[in-house]
């Protein structure tokens, strides 16, 4: 059961690419919008290796969890959820130029 919410997060960005593809948004128009994708993943990657440094940010235990750590309490999993983060930001922030133009 260790890769259970890798699989949920990699589920959730299939999920969010078939509404991007759906509704024509973000990266199903044009494959320029995964920089901007990219530098909010590695701003938020930078926080929260800050936030480990400074003792702030801790990985937790968990069964759901893969175990694969990309550095001292930074699982794997963070880097997913980040880039879903970002992806869902971008897809909401060009629906909502598409409804009301700027």
């Amino acid at each position: 059961m260790g890769f259970v919410y890798l699989g949920a997060l990699i589920v959730a960005i299939a999920g969010s690419y078939a509404l991007d593809y759906r509704h024509r948004l973000a990266l199903s128009v044009n494959r320029r919008y995964f920089c901007p994708l990219l530098v909010g993943v590695a701003f938020f990657l930078a926080w929260d290796i800050a936030g480990i440094n400074l003792g702030i940010f801790f990985r937790g235990e968990g069964d759901l969890l893969s175990g694969i750590l990309l550095g001292p309490e930074l699982p794997l999993e963070e880097v997913f959820f980040l880039f879903l983060l970002n992806y869902n930001g971008l897809l909401l922030l060009r629906a909502a130029l598409r409804k009301w133009p700027a």
